[in-house]
C-alpha cells in the first residue's frame, strides 16, 4: 500500500471514529434530557422512555466497544509501521537523512572562502579574488558559515565523550527546563490500594525549572605564516582541529566541574555534572574503596544504567588499579575489556574515563562520577565568530585565530549522575 493509500485510510478511520464518538454524544445528551425531565415533574419514567433508556443504554456500551476496538487496530498498525520504518527505512525518508547530513558539510567554495579570507588578512595568494564571498562579515570579524562551525563542534563531541554524551540545546535566550523533584516534605505522588467511595489524599512532587542561559567564552589558535602560505596544507583541517582541542579542555572542564564562577559579581555560575545532588559518601577522606564504587553505581536506577560510564582523575583511577575483590583477584583485571573509542578499562562492567579536570580523590572532594551524561543539559550555540589576528603575533611570524561562543550547562535528571564524595574541610 503507498503512503499516500495509508494516509487516507488513517484519516478515513479517524473520521470514523469522530463520527461514533459524536454519536454517543448525542445518545448521552438524550438520555439526560429524559432523566431531567421525569426530575421536573418529580415522577417516574414512562413505559416509552423506560424502554428508550434501555435501547439507549444498549447502544452506547455497543459504540463503546466499536470505538475501544477502532483505537486498539490504529495503535497496533501504528507500532507495526514505526517497526518497520525503524528496521528499514524508507527511500524518501532515507534520502532526508542523507541530505542533513550532508548539509552539516562545509561545500568547497564554503571551504576555499574560508581559507582565502585567512590568507588574505597575510596577503598571501588566493585562489580566487572574491575571497570572502561565502562569508559573512561581523563585528569581530569574519562569520564562520554553520557547516564549518559545525565541523568544530563535531570534532569536540568526537574527542569529548562528556559533550557527546550530553543532552544538548542551541536556544538563544534563556531555555528553561523542567526538572521533576519530590516536596522539600518527602512526599511525593503515591499510589495504594483504597476502600470504594473513600477519599484519595492528593500528594505531588515538585516541577522545577533548571534556567540554561549563554555565557560567552572565546578560543586563540595560532597559525606560524609559513604553514598558511603552504597551498599543500589543509588549512581548514588544522584550524578546526587545533580549535576543538582547544574547546574540549575548557568545555571539558566546566561540564564536570561541580561549580564554575563566571562572573562573581554579577553571581553567574556554570553547575557541571558533579553538581548532581545525587552522592555517596567515601568511606574514608583520601581514597575509594571497592565497596564505594558499588555504593555508587547503586545510586544510579537500573533504567538508566545502559550507557552509564565512569569519570575520574588519573591518579584515582591509579589508586583503584590496585584495588582487590574478595578473592584477591584486581578488579579493574577482571573487567579489562576493548571498548570502541573509550579507555580501555572496565569497572564493575562500565567503561572508564579519564579526566585531569577530575579532583583528585581528598576531603571535601568530589573524586568519581558515575552515570548517564544525558542527564547533564548544555545549551550551546552554534554560530562561531571568528577574526584573524594579524599584528599581534607579527613578532612571532604567525597570526591568531580567534573563536567565540557561548555556552551554559547544568544537571537536567539528577538520577542519572551520582558523585563519590569525601567528607571533611579541603
Amino acid at each position: 500500500m503507498s503512503r499516500t493509500m495509508k494516509k487516507r485510510t488513517a484519516e478515513f478511520r479517524a473520521e470514523q471514529v469522530k463520527s461514533l464518538e459524536e454519536k454517543r454524544g448525542s445518545l448521552i445528551t438524550e438520555m439526560d434530557s429524559i432523566i431531567d425531565g421525569a426530575k421536573a415533574e418529580t415522577r417516574a419514567f414512562t413505559k416509552e422512555e423506560s424502554d428508550r433508556m434501555d435501547a439507549i443504554t444498549a447502544e452506547i456500551e455497543s459504540l463503546n466497544g466499536t470505538i475501544s476496538a477502532e483505537r486498539r487496530a490504529a495503535a497496533l498498525k501504528a507500532k507495526i509501521e514505526a517497526d518497520k520504518g525503524a528496521e528499514k527505512p524508507d527511500a524518501p525518508v532515507q534520502a532526508q537523512q542523507e541530505q542533513r547530513a550532508e548539509a552539516v558539510k562545509p561545500t568547497e567554495a564554503e571551504t576555499r572562502s574560508f581559507e582565502n579570507y585567512i590568507k588574505a588578512q597575510i596577503g598571501a595568494p588566493v585562489s580566487e579574488t572574491r575571497a570572502d564571498s561565502n562569508l559573512t562579515m561581523g563585528d569581530n570579524g569574519a562569520v564562520i558559515p554553520t557547516s564549518i562551525s559545525s565541523m568544530i563542534i563535531s570534532k569536540v563531541k568526537e574527542i569529548c565523550p562528556i559533550l557527546s554524551g550530553a543532552t544538548m540545546f542551541a536556544v538563544k535566550g534563556t531555555l528553561k527546563v523542567p526538572v521533576w523533584g519530590a516536596k522539600s516534605d518527602g512526599s511525593n505522588i503515591t499510589v495504594g490500594f483504597h476502600k470504594e467511595f473513600d477519599e484519595l489524599t492528593a500528594s505531588a512532587g515538585n516541577f522545577v525549572s533548571v534556567d540554561l542561559t549563554g555565557y560567552l567564552a572565546g578560543v586563540l589558535t595560532r597559525i606560524g605564516k609559513s604553514l598558511i602560505t603552504n597551498s599543500e596544507i589543509d588549512i581548514l583541517g588544522f584550524v578546526t582541529d587545533e580549535m576543538a582541542k582547544e574547546i574540549t579542555y575548557f568545555l571539558e572542564k566546566i561540564l564536570l566541574a561541580e561549580k564554575t564562577v563566571v562572573d562573581a559579581e554579577k553571581n553567574s555560575v556554570v553547575k557541571g555534572a558533579l553538581s548532581t545532588n545525587t552522592t555517596v559518601t567515601a568511606a574514608n577522606k583520601n581514597g575509594v574503596t571497592v565497596d564505594d564504587l558499588i555504593a555508587l553505581q547503586s545510586a544510579i536506577p537500573n533504567v538508566y544504567q545502559a550507557n552509564a560510564c565512569w569519570t575520574m582523575n588519573n591518579a584515582t583511577f591509579l589508586s583503584i588499579k590496585k584495588l582487590k575483590d574478595s578473592t584477591g583477584q584486581y578488579m579493574l583485571n577482571a573487567n579489562t575489556g576493548n571498548v570502541s573509542g573509550a579507555f580501555p578499562y572496565m569497572i564493575l562492567g562500565k567503561p572508564v574515563y579519564i579526566s585531569e579536570n577530575m579532583p583528585v580523590a581528598a576531603a571535601g572532594k568530589r573524586s568519581v562520577l558515575y552515570g548517564d551524561y544525558s542527564g547533564l543539559g548544555v545549551n550551546m550555540r552554534q554560530q562561531i565568530e571568528m577574526q584573524v589576528l594579524n599584528e599581534k603575533y607579527a613578532t612571532q611570524h604567525a597570526v591568531g585565530i580567534v573563536g567565540w561562543f557561548e555556552v551554559d550547562c547544568n544537571v537536567i535528571n539528577h538520577q542519572k549522575l551520582a558523585a563519590l564524595v569525601h567528607e571533611g574541610e579541603a
